[in-house]
């Protein structure tokens, strides 16, 4: 097993901190999770991220479980679905049960669906969820920053965590520069960003530069930029892969090449946080 103990941390405004690398589960066959959950906790993953929408939350559990780590060892998020923004008390509930814990680390309301105007509501719902303990910390995921800022001055409580879509090509460079003001820490889904980011001749430039793949080069970035990132993979050897990349660091000439990579909006992937779940 390789070591976990080298990971950074970031503390979060609840007080807890977590890991600066993570293992997603997006799109895992629940079939799989338990394996795939498995062996990533093999390889040294203690972050593992998941969701109520992905139907593997039981596998994930069932991986936990029969790891033999101990609890206080563990970092697990999951998120509340956009069609229960008004029964998130319910919602962590049965989240908890097939996860088979007493609490999760962090709890993330998974898209804002401005367009149903529930996300006040639902924020206000996490509050308590952590007031009771079934999560340590809070937060959002996929908020621009008119629905942070809704959030806060509504409630007086800031998130912990904006879970946006983050890559190369889309660097979102105002949303984390809010979070940083507002000590929200951001994390990365799709990380890697696809093809036409790993086929970028710059990226493979920097990557050979350090006897690298392109892969490490972009986790890398992301952790020299201060992002939580929880990449993902079915294959244990991509695994401890995305695992390794603890021992080198960018320059700064690099990390400029690599910010010169950014389309901004164009460079978008995902689902758009206007248009999300408002149907």
């Amino acid at each position: 097993m390789t070591s976990s103990n080298h990971v950074p941390t970031i503390a979060l405004n609840s007080g807890t901190h977590i890991p600066q690398l993570g293992f997603g589960v997006f799109r895992v066959d629940p079939a799989e999770t338990t394996r795939v959950v498995s062996d990533a906790l093999e390889v040294g993953y203690r972050h593992i991220d998941t969701a109520a929408i992905y139907g593997n939350e039981e596998g994930v559990g069932a991986a936990l479980q029969t790891s033999g780590i101990p609890r206080d060892d563990l970092f697990i998020t999951t998120k509340l679905w956009n069609t229960h923004h008004t029964n998130a008390q319910e919602a962590i509930d049965t989240s908890l049960e097939k996860l088979g814990l007493d609490y999760v680390d962090l709890y993330l309301i998974h898209w804002p669906t401005p367009g149903k105007g529930t996300f006040v509501q639902a924020w206000k719902s996490l509050i308590e969820i952590a007031e009771s303990g079934r999560a340590r910390a809070i937060g959002v995921s996929n908020f621009f920053i008119e629905h942070l800022q809704r959030v806060i001055d509504e409630t007086g409580v800031t998130p912990a965590v904006n879970q946006i879509e983050l890559h190369v090509n889309f660097q979102q460079n105002d949303l984390r520069a809010f979070d940083l003001r507002n000590g929200i820490a951001t994390e990365a889904w799709y990380p890697l960003g696809g093809g036409t980011v790993s086929d970028a001749p710059e990226l493979k430039a920097i990557a050979d530069a350090h006897g690298k793949t392109v892969a490490q080069t972009i986790l890398r970035w992301h952790l020299q930029s201060g992002n939580v990132v929880i990449p993902k993979s079915s294959r244990k050897e991509r695994m401890a892969e995305n695992f390794d990349v603890f021992d080198f660091v960018l320059t700064d000439a690099e990390l400029g090449t690599i910010g010169t990579l950014d389309r901004g909006d164009a460079g978008r992937a995902g689902g758009h946080p206007l248009e999300v779940g408002n149907k």
